[in-house]
């Protein structure tokens, strides 16, 4: 199912206005343009604020959920979801932290709960770490340029490797590879998301990154 504004009752609208009259509600020295700053003007009432957000994070938030699932149909419900609960809980937020953190963690836990529920339904499934981006049709690992025929199958070799073992990590460090290599997210705000130390998402990540690259040394 596809997110889209009629199933949440609202209608379209561009980059919403700063308003002075929003500032009693905002934390000193929030910028009024930053995503916290409409999502405080979202709990106060402003539906087109709210579409801002749907439409600037809807996409991301797709793919996010796409390399956690492997299924567009899925990723698209789920995403549905995690802007129906942001709705929901509009007047319980609060800038403490990022807002891209708060929404990530909603749908961190969304994906995760998809995951354990249907478990039994994917025993052969993985997770494509390196499926061609949608929109260049390259992945992060494979050049451009036309390979050989060679280069194709230690490349197809690799990614299947690669697909294995990240999905053979445990939980929290199959997410926050996700978290940091696909969507650029920094150690703290990943500890955020998973309601870790900075120190201790970065011990994560090197424990993650050290079984990756020792399964994978033959590629290498």
């Amino acid at each position: 199912m596809v997110m889209d504004n009629v199933s949440l009752g609202i209608g379209s609208a561009g980059r919403p206005e700063s308003r002075a009259e929003a500032g009693s509600s905002l934390h000193a020295g929030l910028d009024p343009a930053s995503d916290a700053a409409i999502m405080l003007r979202v709990a106060e009432g402003d539906e087109s604020s709210f579409n801002y957000l749907v439409g600037k994070h809807h996409r991301p938030v797709i793919h996010f959920l796409f390399r956690m699932v492997r299924n567009q149909a899925i990723a698209e419900e789920l995403a549905q979801e995690v802007f129906l609960r942001v709705y929901r809980a509009r007047d319980s937020y609060r800038a403490e932290a990022r807002f891209t953190t708060w929404l990530y963690r909603i749908a961190t836990n969304l994906a995760v709960n998809h995951a354990r529920d249907t478990r039994h339904e994917r025993a052969a499934q993985t997770v494509y770490l390196d499926a061609p981006d949608e929109e260049t049709g390259t992945t992060p690992d494979v050049a451009d340029d036309e390979p050989s025929v060679e280069t194709k199958l230690v490349a197809n070799e690799r990614m299947a490797a690669i697909r294995t073992h990240v999905m053979a990590l445990p939980e929290r460090q199959r997410m926050a590879v996700l978290m940091h290599k696909y969507q650029g997210m920094d150690y703290r705000q990943i500890g955020e998301v998973l309601k870790l130390s900075e120190s201790a998402t970065k011990s994560l990540l090197f424990r993650a990154y050290q079984t990756l690259r020792e399964k994978l040394k033959n590629f290498v």
